[in-house]
């Protein structure tokens, strides 16, 4: 387990923890949702310079993320493998490839995790009670207003950004199309379009608004057999297709089809600085 230590608070209300495994300042806020009814984390990192006396007045764009504990440390992450978000946004920012920019990891809660991350009922897996529909309420009216209380935050679509992997990315999905013009930045690694047949690509094809940059990858190496990989990878080729048509622009969508790769945290670290690069570079 990461050495963490106390800080002093940010508000009254809400003693941010430090985590002593991080590169650059993560900050844990131990978070209770009314959307769900359940507390989970919620992991502030912040970019070099924030406390600084001359940024004082300076506002940063922030990037929602889903499945914090996977992001930062080792110690939290699946398997003990993380994305190295830390690690690239703090290369990337002092490289000037990227602006300083506040990221948050939105810890999933463990059992509860298919049940929220799934907007639609589903028979494979089996989900009959999905939560999913709720997700945007939990995000845009508990989770960003709690970080804008709390952290000089960058407020508009060209400074909001979100994502996630898998069913993180499912759900990130569906609430870049639920609520459009609220998310200017969609990451989305792996998403898993197969849920509830397919249904996020057929809501797809009745967007107008889209996110103005989007980053979709995917390996083909995704699935247990040739032929369940190449579904994941059509899948994601007809997303791709979907939101061309619709944006009429090459620029706003970066599509990533990586050779051998699979479904998993080592392959996510690996595309996560091609994807801030074109999310929020300059």
């Amino acid at each position: 387990m990461a050495r963490i230590q106390k800080t002093k608070k940010v508000e009254a209300d809400s003693a941010a923890i430090r985590a002593g495994g991080a590169t650059g300042d993560l900050r844990l806020h131990e978070f209770r949702s009314r959307v769900f009814r359940n507390t989970r984390f919620l992991r502030v990192w912040l970019p070099p310079g924030y406390d600084n006396a001359e940024n004082g007045d300076r506002y940063y764009p922030v990037l929602y993320l889903n499945d914090g504990q996977n992001l930062f440390e080792s110690s939290t992450a699946f398997a003990g493998v993380e994305w190295q978000v830390d690690e690239t946004a703090d290369r990337l920012i002092r490289e000037g490839d990227v602006p300083p920019m506040i990221v948050v990891g939105m810890d999933n809660t463990g059992k509860d995790r298919i049940r929220e991350y799934m907007p639609h009922r589903s028979m494979h897996p089996m989900m009959l009670r999905a939560q999913g529909r709720y997700y945007p309420n939990f995000l845009m009216k508990e989770v960003m207003p709690f970080v804008e209380r709390q952290y000089r935050v960058a407020t508009g679509a060209e400074n909001t950004g979100l994502g996630g992997s898998s069913l993180g990315a499912l759900i990130a999905l569906y609430t870049a199309m639920a609520r459009p013009g609220v998310i200017g930045r969609l990451l989305l690694e792996s998403p898993s379009l197969w849920a509830s047949g397919r249904q996020a690509i057929k809501e797809s094809r009745g967007v107008r608004i889209w996110p103005e940059r989007i980053f979709l990858a995917v390996g083909t190496e995704e699935a247990g057999s040739a032929e369940r990989s190449r579904s994941v990878v059509d899948d994601v080729r007809e997303l791709a297709a979907v939101i061309r048509r619709a944006v009429l622009s090459e620029s706003r969508l970066r599509l990533v089809i990586k050779d051998g790769a699979g479904h998993n945290e080592a392959a996510w670290a690996e595309r996560f600085p091609e994807a801030l690069r074109f999310l929020f570079g300059r």
